[in-house]
């Protein structure tokens, strides 16, 4: 085929190149695709976690990737007191090229939090999750040199799609793994460390009958939070992860302002930011209340793409509302939470 002309997926040709995944700057705000021992980890009864992200706006529909959630515990009265078996599912949709390419994945994960000592302030947590992925790319929304008039890609191309090459769709089944060991020396502090595969099982993938074979992702993660004055708390995470020749680490942290003294109606303000590496600064800023967590980041880019993005990497919002447990008199989980 003719090159394809507009800088729309000439970025995203980048990115294919290095077959990275679908991620998020909030990375701690979305388990389900950190990973699979995530399931279950967490202080409450159920959760349910959204996520959107709309990347570099500035160039037309370049990435919009949007997630949810639900994960809960199990069998809670049959396995012992700060034991932890969760199951989950969640489903993602991921848009590249003004939907020229549209991704879609529906995921069931599992993980089981077997607690270390007595008091259950270590844990350590394996998980699997088995994903069903759509795929579908449609090249009649692509632009062509051809096609370039005057006014605009207003005209009509030669290429030939007889081949039923025009739109074509591909689905596989996948495999994630992941191991998640979380910590804490008292009630008001917590610090983990994990480690996900994606794509263990190498699914093939190719829209033009070719055998290419899709890369694992390697991801080591981790973090922490720790009473640093009087209602306020510092939050901290991590992220690197490895697929193909590509790589990302991403590092920050946010403090956590209690703004009320009333428990039952707790009110907290999240203000901090992360750096990607190489690529962008992302400021963040959060409010909790009655459960739920709002999260806002925005990436100003930092890396060689910057001219053409303005500086603007993306827009990202996330969600997490965790159902607190109905009996107050229930010993408190120490869970990662950022």
């Amino acid at each position: 085929m003719k090159k394809i002309l507009f800088v729309l997926v000439s970025a995203i040709a980048c990115k294919a190149l290095q077959a990275q995944d679908p991620h998020f700057s909030q990375f701690f705000s979305s388990p389900m695709t950190l990973n699979p021992a995530y399931t279950g980890k967490f202080d409450g009864t159920f959760r349910v976690a959204g996520n959107y992200r709309n990347q570099w706006p500035t160039i037309n529909n370049a990435y919009r990737t949007a997630t949810a959630s639900v994960d809960f515990g199990i069998l809670q009265n049959n396995i012992p007191i700060f034991d932890t078996w969760g199951i989950g599912i969640m489903a993602m949709n991921d848009q590249s090229a003004d939907k020229i390419l549209n991704n879609n994945y529906i995921a069931l994960s599992t993980a089981y939090h077997k607690t270390l000592d007595e008091n259950g302030f270590h844990t350590i947590g394996v998980g699997f999750q088995g994903t069903y992925a759509n795929k579908r790319l449609d090249i009649t929304r692509a632009k062509f040199e051809d096609m370039l008039r005057a006014d605009g890609f207003t005209g009509t191309t030669a290429e030939d799609f007889s081949n039923n090459t025009r739109n074509v769709v591909i689905d596989y089944f996948d495999m994630n793994a992941g191991v998640l060991y979380s910590g804490s020396t008292n009630e008001n502090n917590n610090f983990y460390l994990g480690v996900s595969s994606y794509h263990v099982n190498r699914p093939r993938e190719s829209f033009m009958g070719g055998n290419y074979t899709l890369n694992s992702r390697l991801t080591v993660h981790g973090g922490g939070y720790f009473p640093v004055a009087y209602n306020t708390t510092f939050h901290t995470s991590f992220i690197h992860q490895r697929q193909a020749g590509a790589t990302e680490t991403v590092l920050g942290g946010a403090f956590d302002f209690n703004l009320s003294e009333d428990e039952d109606l707790a009110a907290h303000l999240y203000v901090g930011g992360w750096y990607r590496f190489k690529d962008a600064f992302i400021p963040y800023v959060g409010i909790e209340f009655a459960g739920i967590r709002i999260g806002y980041s925005y990436d100003i880019n930092s890396s060689s793409l910057s001219t053409a993005s303005n500086r603007r990497g993306g827009n990202e919002i996330s969600l997490i509302y965790i159902k607190k447990p109905s009996d107050p008199s229930r010993k408190k989980l120490n869970c990662p939470k950022f």
